[in-house]
């Protein structure tokens, strides 16, 4: 059950990106890391992306202690903008192209030529553009028309991307999770726009309307930060990590943001000891060249060295969650 694997610890969420709509990654990504022992799925709030986690786990043959996790996120969210270049200004630098985890920008770039079922928001095409090119716009979803027929399909958790400066709005969200929802929820939750008094105070509002342990607080450090394997890159996770630990909230806690191999090991030694890792851009990174190759699913040998490739990964993280409980 969920509830052992996040009370015992031993949680690893493959977070396929709030943003992402690409059914045939998300498939694939899903069958790579359940083999591999993932047991969390972060998806976009999207029937299609759904179907295909879904897929990814009836091929891997492994569905038992498998859960699906859905994301949606409010006005102000990065993780549920889009990009757009704007071909007037574009130069054809291919900047933003090669920093691009997502590999969402085609090669003959155009306004229209950025895949946007493959666009997580990041933002990283948008900080390295030295021409204006490229803006992005917020794909916000009614979530009383969406979340029905997603919760239909059977799903294990719902996450709100509380990250926004406003209250109110966030309150609002929440309530419709609640409301339409009596399983799992998790909040999500940096320091970008928000102090440490800040989020304290709103985890324990969300909180107050919620039974004990049935919240997972998603501690994300530097969102969408991943892709290097360092100690610099996940030490924010570690940090959000520790003020959600001191706060002793009757919830479990997962680290996210900028997280990777490296991500357990420095919080042991912080004295930081977290019910799971969530791990996106480095996961994704590391077996995409295996995924993305047209006879993923016809070669063998392409799919196991995949897996092998996320084991390293999931073994890393799952072994090394030695805590005293």
């Amino acid at each position: 059950m969920l509830s052992e694997i996040l009370g015992n610890k031993k949680c690893f969420k493959l977070v396929c990106g709030a943003g992402n709509e690409d059914t045939e990654e998300v498939e694939k990504l899903v069958y790579v890391y359940s083999k591999a022992g993932a047991n969390i799925f972060d998806l976009s709030a999207n029937l299609e992306v759904i179907h295909a986690a879904k897929n990814g786990l009836a091929k891997s043959g492994i569905i038992e202690d498998r859960y699906l996790c859905v994301s949606v996120g409010i006005k102000g969210d990065p993780h549920i903008e889009k990009a757009i270049i704007n071909e007037n200004l574009c130069k054809k630098c291919d900047a933003c192209k090669k920093i691009c985890p997502q590999n969402a920008i085609l090669e003959d770039i155009k306004s229209n030529y950025v895949k946007r079922k493959r666009c997580i928001g990041c933002g990283k095409c948008l900080k390295v553009c030295k021409h204006g090119a490229i803006i992005t716009e917020t794909c916000e979803k009614d979530l009383k028309e969406i979340l029905p027929d997603i919760i239909n399909e059977g799903i294990d958790c719902l996450e709100l991307h509380a990250i926004v400066e406003d209250d109110f709005e966030v309150t609002e969200k929440w309530e419709i999770l609640n409301e339409l929802y009596n399983g799992y929820l998790s909040i999500c939750i940096d320091r970008a726009k928000l102090g440490n008094k800040q989020i304290l105070n709103r985890i324990s509002h969300m909180l107050a309307i919620r039974k004990p342990y049935t919240t997972i607080i998603q501690a994300d450090g530097a969102p969408m930060s991943g892709g290097d394997d360092d100690y610099k890159t996940t030490l924010q996770a570690v940090a959000a990590g520790e003020i959600i630990q001191e706060a002793e909230f009757p919830a479990y806690m997962l680290l996210s943001g900028g997280t990777n191999s490296k991500t357990v090991e420095l919080a042991s030694k912080c004295g930081v000891f977290p019910s799971g890792i969530a791990i996106g851009t480095y996961a994704r990174q590391i077996v995409r060249d295996f995924i993305s190759r047209p006879d993923f699913w016809s070669n063998e040998g392409i799919r196991t060295q995949a897996i092998e490739k996320a084991k390293e990964l999931t073994n890393t993280v799952i072994n090394n969650m030695n805590f005293v409980i």
